[in-house]
């Protein structure tokens, strides 16, 4: 029973990473399960097995990348040397893994009205994530005496990411939607690395 478990999961494994490239090389909209049964040498009805349709593909395949920027994370806490290499860390390393999947999150610029609630409860874990890791290194400073004592650094972190997520370029454009185009992705990283550095600055002494 074990081996055929394992089987099952090779076989869901190998699904989500085929998915994944196609995602990612023609998004969302431009993708069809017949493709991705293709790609795979597997019958539609197979994939179908796995996953009944290509949203709860892409799910799938949205929770295994976010598991691996969650990984990311998880795994710099407490190694930080500073507040600002922390803070530039998570800045980077978001920037970087939106350039990198960002024709994947079409299906956020196609949906962003009506976004699924899984979306949001993985969106929300990314979200937790990154006020740990940050919250957590604002605490390490704090007993380190190299900043100001924060009653509540927990919810000044979670006040600094909504005001990141809000950061966006002068174009009208970008204002009608809340999913930012590529071109504009290294203005509002520019944007997000100016706002942590007169952060960190208002907590020094």
């Amino acid at each position: 029973m074990a081996a055929g478990n394992d089987h099952q999961d090779i076989k869901r494994e190998k699904i989500l990473e085929a998915s994944y490239q196609r995602f990612l090389h023609y998004g969302y909209s431009k993708t069809t399960m017949n493709e991705i049964a293709g790609d795979l040498s597997m019958s539609k009805a197979l994939l179908y097995y796995y996953f009944p349709d290509k949203s709860q593909l892409y799910i799938a395949v949205m929770r295994k990348l976010s598991n691996d920027y969650l990984k990311i994370l998880e795994d710099k806490i407490d190694t930080f040397t500073n507040l600002k290499e922390a803070f530039v860390f998570q800045i980077n390393t978001n920037h970087d893994f939106i350039v990198s999947n960002y024709n994947f999150f079409d299906f956020f610029r196609l949906n962003e009205q009506n976004l699924p609630d899984s979306i949001w409860e993985i969106v929300g874990q990314v979200h937790l994530s990154e006020l740990n890791l940050l919250s957590n290194a604002i605490k390490t400073e704090i007993e380190r005496g190299t900043i100001k004592p924060i009653d509540n650094p927990g919810e000044i972190v979670d006040l600094l990411l909504d005001a990141l997520h809000g950061i966006r370029v002068g174009a009208v454009s970008q204002k009608k939607t809340s999913f930012p185009r590529k071109e504009h992705l290294e203005e509002i990283h520019t944007k997000k690395l100016l706002l942590i550095d007169i952060f960190i600055k208002g907590l020094m002494y």
